[in-house]
């Protein structure tokens, strides 16, 4: 093959040299600073999100997303609050992060109205708390566990990121925080940057 016929982007668009960079990344902070230079658009790859930037319901959210992944919460999903017509949204974000720092997650459930699940290594849970609905239809729920438990969901994140990194999740907590109010955009993201720095004191 001729060097100009060498592919430089995946079949979704994202740029391989983007991808090179996540097999270099063996812990949650690099992984949560690669995620974030992807929510600013520094970069077009992102472990699991088959598109080369993020869509336009999460970029309003990107800056304090970001904020999140660069203080010890390494994200996976996320949506802002919606009230639409019969549609509507409850703001939420998911992610990987350490024991310590899911125990102060947590405990925004005890001072907050925000409601916390977090889900310890090794946990395969299922709940379904609705966080999306269309008219009378939930669409989109919270409550399970993401962590890699099974051989399979382990490879799959050795092939988008790297070996080091799929079992560093599979240890990790998986944490899934939620405003229970539809439609609210102002209190989730804040208050979890807040519990994420205080998790980070000595």
């Amino acid at each position: 093959m001729k060097p100009e016929e060498v592919p430089v982007h995946d079949k979704f668009g994202r740029l391989l040299e983007d991808r090179g960079v996540w097999r270099q990344a063996t812990t949650l902070e690099a992984a949560g600073e690669l995620t974030a230079r992807w929510l600013e658009g520094g970069s077009s790859y992102q472990p699991g999100h088959f598109a080369p930037g993020s869509d336009d319901e999460t970029r309003p959210i990107a800056g304090a997303l970001a904020e999140l992944n660069r203080h010890g919460l390494f994200t996976k999903e996320s949506q802002p609050g919606i009230r639409d017509g019969a549609a509507a949204q409850r703001e939420y974000v998911t992610g990987f992060c350490s024991a310590a720092t899911a125990g102060e997650l947590l405990a925004l459930s005890t001072r907050t109205e925000l409601v916390t699940v977090a889900h310890a290594p090794g946990e395969a849970s299922s709940a379904a708390i609705p966080v999306t609905i269309a008219g009378s239809e939930v669409t989109t729920v919270l409550g399970s566990s993401e962590n890699p438990v099974e051989e399979e969901q382990i490879r799959d994140w050795a092939v988008e990121t790297n070996d080091a990194l799929a079992l560093l999740l599979a240890d990790s907590w998986y944490v899934e925080i939620l405003d229970p109010l539809w439609g609210r955009n102002d209190v989730l993201l804040p208050a979890v940057l807040q519990a994420l720095k205080r998790a980070e004191q000595p």
